[in-house]
């Protein structure tokens, strides 16, 4: 085969066609044909003599053209279940998110057409300008640590605002892309996005909840320009607390964990310093560039050494109550509760990558204690791993010290300051749960854990479906109080004294506390969304996908 026959059979991409196509319908005359000539080569084929044409290939297109031997009037008949096909109402008056997520449940064939809220152009709307807004309202959730079912819900609820319907965004630990078809004979776009890095702000998380409830909404006009200016914004607001009251919030939340596992007075300004220490030394490493994976290293180290040097010392104090509460200021529970909740509904990749950032977390917190806990024993502190069986039985003190803590950490995730008090009842009532039922009640701190979690999921989705807005600042800081600090210390100190049994029953007990938060979170939020609804929401139950059964 030839060049030339090679460069003949090359595909001929989109690009390549002429766009003076003369339309359907408009006869074209054929060039003229020149005159033969009289003088002819000795070599010319005599007339009569035929020769065999090359086959006519036929002309390519699109992938999603329809083949040449097509022909709808001899198609069978479609398909048609014997019950018929299930017609689905979506009400207007439902949150946005439970009618986002019955569609993304749904295949694409099944979902109902859209009603285009936002006003679009007269030839159609902007689809790259409007996919790539839908990464960018993506990302600033994605980055705040929403769930991905959620981030879903909100990508998908601006496409369909605009006008597209045939979105399927896709979310990951890192990645953002969403792709988008006009037709089933038209070629799709795709576009994607990656979020490098992560803030905890729920001020900016409400504000971006906030604006996809109003591009939502068809009683208010949210043009493209409008969204991009609100969403540049929403970048540059700052957050609504500096790094030094972050610090002192730190410091509060150590103490009154402390407090909440048994410390006195002492112990309450010596878990304070000691966080307050760990928090400062985290931000010099982060302004040094170092990975947060030795940025908690290092935070875990000053309350460690504190409770130590208080051992060796002989303070008559509660050493464990001192690293307990500096543990309590630094262990993920937010990353946790988001890596469940996304293997829950069904994000196993991102689910995955989630709880691998959380493992991280924990080792870099396990070396820095650890690292504290050989050198003060090998000083002689003597630190007592039976001091985890003393029950503290303080129920006034505790609710009080669960709510600062509560209060604490909600400054911490940067909220907004009407959710602060909500959150901070909502912490209380989750500890109250837990003390009646463990202390009074002499049940499990396992069951007992899931129970009170339940119960802040449950509230937290309630006041996000009144208010339509996202449900982690009435959930995340509410769950503080039940965090498993005291397991982990406890378990660490076990494995520094060389009792690695002990020590590693009870770092599971930590890893069953922390699985019966994150479930008791996620299961409270589907009660409130299966049986709980608000007026005017849809009837049906939204679509899961079925028990594999084994295959």
């Amino acid at each position: 085969m030839t060049e030339s026959d090679a460069e003949d059979r090359k595909p001929q991409s989109d690009e390549a066609r002429s766009a003076f196509v003369p339309p359907s319908g408009v006869v074209t005359q054929a060039p003229p044909v020149e005159e033969e000539s009289s003088t002819t080569s000795e070599f010319a084929l005599p007339k009569g003599y035929g020769v065999a044409q090359p086959p006519v290939a036929d002309p390519e297109g699109s992938a999603f053209s329809m083949p040449r031997t097509y022909s709808s009037r001899d198609a069978p008949p479609a398909f048609t279940p014997p019950a018929g096909i299930p017609r689905v109402d979506l009400i207007k008056d439902a949150p946005w998110q439970d009618r986002m997520r019955t569609m993304l449940r749904m295949p694409v064939a099944d979902r109902p057409v859209p009603e285009t809220v936002q006003k679009t152009e007269d030839e159609g709307p902007a689809v790259p300008r409007v996919l790539d807004l839908t990464l960018r309202v993506g990302e600033l959730l994605l980055a705040g640590g929403e769930g991905a079912e959620d981030v879903d819900a909100a990508m998908f609820a601006v496409c369909r605002s605009y006008g597209l319907d045939r979105c399927e965004p896709n979310v990951t630990f890192t990645l953002l892309s969403i792709s988008y078809q006009p037709s089933l004979v038209d070629d799709p776009v795709t576009a994607s996005r990656t979020v490098r890095r992560r803030g905890t702000d729920y001020t900016r998380l409400a504000a971006v909840y906030q604006l996809v409830d109003d591009i939502s909404d068809d009683e208010i006009e949210v043009s493209l320009e409008e969204a991009y200016r609100r969403l540049a914004e929403i970048r540059r607001n700052r957050h609504p607390y500096s790094g030094w009251v972050l610090t002192l919030a730190t410091g509060l939340l150590a103490g009154a964990a402390s407090v909440l596992v048994g410390g006195d007075l002492i112990v309450f300004v010596a878990a304070v310093v000691g966080a307050m220490l760990g928090d400062r030394l985290a931000w010099l490493c982060a302004g040094r560039g170092l990975p947060e994976f030795y940025q908690f290293t290092v935070a875990a180290m000053p309350a460690a050494a504190i409770g130590a040097a208080l051992t060796i010392a002989h303070v008559d104090v509660r050493a464990s109550a001192v690293i307990t509460g500096g543990l309590f200021a630094l262990l993920p529970g937010r990353a946790l509760v988001a890596g469940v909740q996304d293997g829950l509904t069904g994000y196993y990749i991102t689910a995955s990558a989630r709880l691998l950032e959380v493992m991280y977390f924990y080792v870099g917190i396990v070396i820095g204690v650890l690292v504290i806990l050989y050198f003060g024993v090998t000083l002689g502190a003597q630190l007592n791993p039976d001091a985890a069986l003393l029950s503290t039985n303080r129920p006034l003190w505790q609710i009080g010290a669960s709510m600062l803590l509560t209060l604490a950490f909600a400054v911490l995730l940067q909220q907004e300051r009407s959710t602060v008090l909500v959150v901070t009842l909502n912490g209380g009532v989750a500890w109250s749960v837990y003390g009646a039922m463990h202390y009074a009640g002499g049940i499990s701190p396992v069951a007992s854990t899931a129970v009170a979690a339940g119960l802040v999921g449950l509230f937290g989705q309630l006041m996000s479906r009144y208010r339509f807005a996202s449900a982690l600042p009435y959930t995340t800081a509410a769950i503080g109080p039940l965090l498993p600090g005291s397991a982990t210390y406890f378990g660490l100190l076990a494995i520094a004294q060389n009792d690695v049994d002990q020590g590693l029953v009870q770092l599971s007990k930590a890893a069953a506390l922390a699985m019966a938060i994150a479930i008791g979170m996620n299961l409270g939020s589907e009660i409130s969304r299966l049986f709980l609804r608000l007026p005017g929401a849809a009837a049906g139950a939204r679509r899961a996908a079925k028990r594999t059964r084994g295959f």
